[in-house]
């Protein structure tokens, strides 16, 4: 069984983002970058599947910048067979990346797709869904158990009320929540290996896909700062305030 992993770069978690001076977007001249983390849960995922001998490759597919490059070797430490990137310096939405991925697929033919279910630069989580629509799969979201046997995967679901467990046909569209695992860490022999692993470059035109935005950032802004707040002597100095001040009861 082959394995298709997205991994997106983002803005290390740890940073803390600002804002461009002219309200365009977020600032990332100088800033870490790292593998988005609900990305390397699906790598981790996908690795430990091949090492208990379900799968026999894993295939990691990144799109974007050139610079992806080193997300695609940090994929292949931590044990993906090969790389894939869709180079583009192009602003890429999730239905353009979904229609890269379904290109690849195309190309690839894996038998199981497992992607982060969002990125933490735009918390979007669209791409795995319109993915599975495009390609025509079935799909598990927010998954925090992956079983695979007898050609179909049982995927055990966080929703709001608890868990879930479906079971969908392979080949499968499946989205990694945070429980799903605990990424390894990355050794120095197995960077030095990623190096040597075969890393494919393509264009979007190379896969007859238009990667043009459809949607237009307006103004990206920080949030408000949050106000003092003040004390107050009793419950019943409490309650007029919310009655007058918050005007929420």
């Amino acid at each position: 069984m082959k394995i298709l992993v997205p991994v997106k770069r983002v803005v290390d978690y740890n940073v803390k983002v600002r804002v461009k001076s002219d309200k365009s977007g977020v600032d990332v001249a100088n800033v870490k970058m790292s593998m988005n983390p609900f990305d390397e849960i699906a790598i981790e995922e996908a690795v430990r599947l091949k090492e208990a001998g379900v799968a026999a490759e894993v295939i990691a597919v990144s799109c974007g910048l050139l610079q992806c490059q080193e997300t695609l070797r940090t994929a292949m430490a931590i044990g993906a067979d090969r790389g894939i990137l869709v180079e583009t310096n192009v602003e890429l939405q999730p239905l353009a990346v979904a229609k890269l991925l379904k290109a690849i697929i195309d190309k690839e033919q894996p038998q199981l797709v497992i992607a982060g279910k969002q990125a933490i630069d735009d918390d979007a989580n669209q791409t795995g869904q319109m993915l599975a629509a495009l390609a025509d799969m079935p799909q598990a979201t927010f998954a925090s158990k992956i079983v695979i046997a007898d050609g179909r995967a049982q995927v055990t679901r966080e929703v709001d009320g608890g868990l879930e467990t479906i079971s969908v046909a392979l080949p499968a569209v499946i989205t990694t929540d945070l429980r799903l695992n605990e990424p390894r860490y990355v050794t120095l022999p197995n960077i030095m290996k990623a190096k040597k692993k075969p890393l494919e470059n393509l264009k979007p035109e190379d896969l007859g896909v238009d990667v043009t935005p459809r949607l237009k950032t307006l103004q990206v802004t920080e949030p408000p700062g949050r106000k003092a707040g003040i004390k107050v002597p009793d419950a019943a100095a409490l309650v007029a305030k919310l009655k007058t001040e918050a005007k929420v009861i």
